[in-house]
C-alpha cells in the first residue's frame, strides 16, 4: 500500500533524493518491481522519471560498471506534491465502479489467479476475479525486462476487450504489477488511469464483496 506522502517524501529526503533530480529506476530485470516505484515517485511530485530498460540483469549483460559497498548518499530535501483525487482507489470505488461499469478495471494478475484456476500466493484469500473486470497479466506487456513496442501493447489491450481512451482503474495482486499495466497505458497516452492498491490482497480477503471465477 502507498504509504502516508509526508512520510515517504521524508524517507526520499534521506536516501539523497528531491523531486527535480532526475531518477533513474532499475529492478533485477524482469520488470516486476521497478514501475511500482516509477508510480510512487511520480505520485509524489517527482519530476523526472526514467527506468532502466532491461534493469541489472540487462547492465550486467553489456558488461557495464558496477560499484560494491556502503552508500552514504547526502540528505535532500523532497518536495511532496498532494497526490491527483482519484490516483489511488479505494475497495468502495471498486466495488461501486464493478456495478455501473463507468471505469474499466484491469486485472494484472496471471491468467489462471483471475480465472480461479489456482489458490491465491497468499494465503486465506478466495479464488477468482472482481465482476466485469478485464484480465491483462502483466507479464504478456514485457519482454526482455522492457515493455513491448507501443503498437503491441496497444494490440494485447484491444483484444483483451480494454478501450484505454476510457478511464481506467488497474489492479493486481498487492498493487506491484498493476503498476506495470499502468506504465503501458502511460507509454500508450491513456487519458485516465488510476490504481486499486489493496487490489486483490484486500479484495479477496473479504466476504461481504462479489467475486466471479471463468
Amino acid at each position: 500500500m502507498m504509504p502516508d506522502i509526508d512520510a515517504f517524501a521524508d524517507a526520499l529526503g534521506k536516501l539523497g533524493l528531491n523531486e527535480q533530480q532526475h531518477l533513474v529506476i532499475y529492478d533485477e530485470g524482469n520488470l516486476f518491481s521497478a514501475p511500482r516505484a516509477w508510480w510512487m515517485l511520480r505520485l509524489t511530485g517527482a519530476s523526472r522519471i526514467s527506468i532502466l530498460s532491461g534493469g541489472l540483469a540487462g547492465w550486467k549483460q553489456q558488461g557495464l560498471p558496477l560499484e560494491q559497498g556502503d552508500v552514504s548518499p547526502t540528505a535532500q530535501v523532497f518536495h511532496a506534491q498532494t497526490p491527483a483525487a482519484g490516483a489511488i482507489r479505494s475497495l468502495d470505488d471498486v466495488l461501486a465502479l464493478c456495478r455501473t461499469g463507468d471505469e474499466q478495471i484491469v486485472d494484472a494478475r496471471p491468467a489462471p489467479r483471475f480465472l480461479g484456476e489456482v489458490d491465491e500466493p497468499r494465503p486465506g484469500l478466495r479464488r477468482g476475479h472482481i465482476p466485469g473486470s478485464f484480465n491483462v497479466p502483466w507479464s504478456v506487456l514485457v519482454e526482455g525486462g522492457a515493455l513491448k513496442p507501443a503498437d503491441e501493447l496497444a494490440a494485447i489491450f484491444h483484444q483483451a476487450g480494454v478501450d484505454i481512451q476510457r478511464p481506467i482503474v488497474a489492479s493486481c495482486g498487492s498493487g506491484v504489477t498493476a503498476s506495470v499495466v499502468m506504465l503501458a497505458l502511460f507509454v500508450l497516452n491513456a487519458p485516465q488511469v488510476s490504481l486499486y492498491d489493496g487490489s486483490w490482497s484486500e479484495w479477496g480477503a473479504r466476504d461481504d464483496v462479489p467475486v466471479v471465477t471463468g
